[in-house]
């Protein structure tokens, strides 16, 4: 079969631009989201504890996994809320539902790595 799409191939400049978007995206976070510091700066406790207490390759996957998902959920809670404001600048019950909604995911992650981090720090303290 023919594709006749019109799909440009890899576009390195384009391909650039995005990483330069990205990295602009986590400045805004980084500069303006105190929520994201807090977890940044428990990210840094644990990173240093762990080298302290020296946790395996296997426990240092999962607390890797955990760090990026929490940072992860904070930063799309972020752009959702960007996102709810934009669109819905006076309060709406609906917005502040979905923003309530975002915020629960963080802590759920939150919660995740705090059970993981237990799970894998508590023998090494005991």
């Amino acid at each position: 079969m023919i594709n006749n799409s019109r799909q440009p191939g890899f576009n390195f400049a384009a391909c650039m631009k995005s990483f330069i978007y990205a990295w602009q995206g986590l400045a805004e976070i980084i500069r303006k989201q105190h929520n994201f510091w807090i977890h940044l700066s428990v990210a840094g406790i644990v990173i240093v504890f762990g080298l302290v207490v020296g946790i395996a390759v296997q426990e240092w996957l999962a607390i890797i996994l955990v760090i990026g998902f929490v940072l992860s959920a904070e930063t799309m809670n972020t752009a959702l809320e960007y996102f709810v404001d934009l669109v819905s600048p006076k309060y709406h019950e609906l917005a502040g539902k979905v923003k309530d909604i975002a915020a629960g995911a963080v802590l759920i992650a939150a919660i995740t790595a705090v059970i993981i981090g237990l799970i894998v720090f508590i023998p090494k303290v005991f």
